[in-house]
């Protein structure tokens, strides 16, 4: 067998030091770019190949960052991975996938996995409150940083989104729509992400005066948990259906939606106006064109990153809490247009520091 190729070798064929290698394996800004050419090409002639594993023994983490989400068939945690993922490979890192599945004990499995993979950093969705945890993972050289939760005291940076805010649009945009009754369709209520939606949607339908709002607590927030959500809709009877849904994410409203539409009759928006959560590419492919709030996945996800390139400089200030502001996007199953009442006109963000 063939001897593999070292950092002498390659060294000695650019006729360069080792350490001037090593620079441009790590720390390519160091290196001129006629050295930096020369040793890349030298690595491409000889094969070489660099044993990672050796370096981050060395150096105590790798070049890897774990990423631990609610639900990666999700898709809104598909397109936030995917930027987050993107935004760490211009930095040299690649990323390592978890997904939780709502399991508090699955969480706990990949927070273990990733510390023993010596991974630089961890971003997390987490599934109920494991500030405890993470502070014993910083202690031991691994920064966190929150995703899609807003961090509730100064012990981590986070990323998130006004979920209150976007409960309210929602809401709001039935009511300008002169819906009354309303539904509200979204489980478990222990999610933090839900149960800020669903005070949100609250406090609009506590500005009109006839206005009602039903709590349905979906088995999930899966397609197949909103059609189940729709058929007990529909088994109530016409008399007491609700003329306005909002659901806590865009799956459970295309559920909700295919039960509705194609098994029962229903008419959206004329007997029904429907309104997701999340703005996924499904949402405007529907059989009807699904209104939503939109959240911007990409700046979650490259914002996650550079939230966490702060945390793991020692001398960063204190944590930052990033929080944006979500956007209300109408189409046809609200029967509104680009000028319906309450639509918004563009992303916005605002960004709090944590005191």
């Amino acid at each position: 067998m063939p001897r593999t190729a070292s950092i002498k070798d390659v060294a000695n064929h650019a006729q360069v030091a080792v350490g001037t290698v090593s620079n441009v394996l790590n720390n390519p800004d160091r290196v001129s770019t006629r050295t930096r050419d020369r040793v890349l090409k030298a690595i491409d002639e000889l094969g070489f190949i660099r044993n990672d594993a050796a370096r981050q023994l060395r150096a105590g983490h790798s070049r890897t960052i774990g990423v631990v989400v609610l639900d990666v068939g999700n898709p809104f945690f598909t397109s936030l991975v995917r930027a987050a993922e993107d935004a760490a490979a211009r930095k040299g890192s690649a990323v390592l996938l978890g997904d939780s599945g709502h399991d508090a004990k699955r969480e706990s499995h990949y927070i273990d996995l990733f510390q023993e993979q010596r991974v630089q950093g961890l971003l997390i969705s987490p599934v109920g409150d494991i500030a405890d945890r993470l502070d014993a993972l910083r202690q031991r050289g691994v920064p966190t940083v929150l995703v899609d939760r807003l961090a509730d005291e100064d012990r981590f940076s986070s990323v998130s989104v006004d979920d209150d805010a976007g409960g309210y649009l929602a809401a709001r945009h039935l009511l300008d729509l002169g819906r009354r009754k309303l539904a509200f369709v979204g489980g478990p209520l222990t999610i933090r992400q839900v149960a800020d939606r669903l005070e949100g949607a609250r406090r609009a339908v506590a500005e009109v005066d006839g206005a009602a709002l039903d709590v349905l607590d979906s088995d999930g927030q899966s397609v197949l948990a909103g059609r189940g959500v729709g058929n007990s809709l529909v088994e109530r009877g016409a008399k007491d259906m609700p003329d306005g849904i909002f659901c806590a994410n865009d799956l459970l409203a295309l559920g909700v939606m295919q039960s509705l539409t194609m098994i029962n009759g229903v008419r959206i928006p004329d007997d029904v106006a429907l309104i997701g959560y999340d703005d996924i590419d499904f949402a405007v492919s529907a059989v009807v064109p699904l209104s939503s709030i939109r959240q911007p996945t990409d700046a979650i996800g490259r914002t996650a990153i550079e939230l966490l390139t702060e945390e793991l400089d020692p001398q960063h200030p204190r944590h930052r809490a990033v929080v944006f502001t979500p956007e209300l996007v109408v189409r046809q199953s609200t029967a509104g247009t680009a000028d319906a009442p309450g639509a918004m006109k563009g992303p916005v963000w605002v960004q709090h520091q944590v005191p």
